[in-house]
């Protein structure tokens, strides 16, 4: 049995051991010139406190209960490390799919856009989110857990997994070019989601995938657009603004 009390605190005390790790790589052997804004910061780690409180009070409970009351329809075959396996890969392909919804979607966007507010990308962004975001994802990707009948174990991995790919791949971090288009070919790189983060509509809305990369040319969303030196972070038109109206952002017409 898992203990629940001890989830938010696994996958934080993980996270921020990641969070460290490449916070200083990036600063070390950054992509791009490092701007280093208090401000900036501020406002990435006020949204993820946030986020961190509402982890334990809501977020697993929700994820635990559909679980639990899943009805059990699964043959023998699909259990194991089989079992994750595939959970994996349907979860990753759900948050593809809710992803892209973000940027279709007017109330989604409202949201998702505190995230894509932000102007310059390092590990930090990663923790960017509103939390209004977060406990939309939770409830929709509840009723996946529970048409699905996705273990609590398999969706505790996989978040640990989603945590540190989107450290990674949000990273200031300078990798060689053959190097980042080999591990590309399979999983998310900083230089394609960098392009995601381009204030260029077009390319926001391009670019979804969050663990394996191959989605976004299964459904036809890749963006031909190479990351280059300048390219500006941010969303086309809109300039970041201060925490609280981070906050009350999508709240307001």
């Amino acid at each position: 049995m898992i203990d629940l009390s001890q989830l938010p605190l696994g996958k934080g005390a993980i996270g921020f051991a990641i969070l460290v790790v490449v916070m200083i790589a990036e600063r070390v052997f950054p992509a791009v010139a490092l701007r280093e804004e208090m401000a900036r910061l501020g406002r990435n780690f006020g949204l993820a406190t946030l986020n961190l409180i509402l982890s334990p009070l809501i977020v697993v409970p929700i994820s635990a209960l559909a679980a639990h009351w899943a009805i059990s329809w699964r043959p023998l075959w699909w259990s194991g490390g089989v079992g994750l396996a595939l959970d994996l890969l349907l979860l990753d392909c759900w948050i593809y799919g809710w992803h892209r919804l973000n940027h279709i979607m007017p109330l989604l966007w409202r949201f998702h856009a505190v995230h894509h507010l932000d102007e310059h990308l390092d590990a930090t962004s990663a923790l960017r989110f509103h939390f209004g975001e977060v406990l939309l994802s939770a409830l929709v990707r509840a009723v996946v857990i529970f048409v699905l009948a996705i273990p609590l174990s398999s969706v505790v991995v996989f978040e640990i997994l989603l945590l540190a790919f989107t450290i990674f791949h949000h990273s200031n971090l300078r990798m060689p070019l053959a190097v980042d288009r080999a591990l590309s070919i399979f999983i998310v790189t900083p230089s394609l989601h960098w392009v995601h983060h381009h204030a260029r509509r077009a390319d926001t809305d391009s670019n979804y995938a969050t663990l394996l990369s191959f989605w976004d040319l299964l459904f036809a969303s890749r963006s031909a657009t190479k990351r280059f030196q300048a390219m500006k972070i941010g969303v086309e038109g809109i300039s970041d603004i201060p925490l609280f109206r981070l906050i009350v952002r999508p709240f307001r017409r």
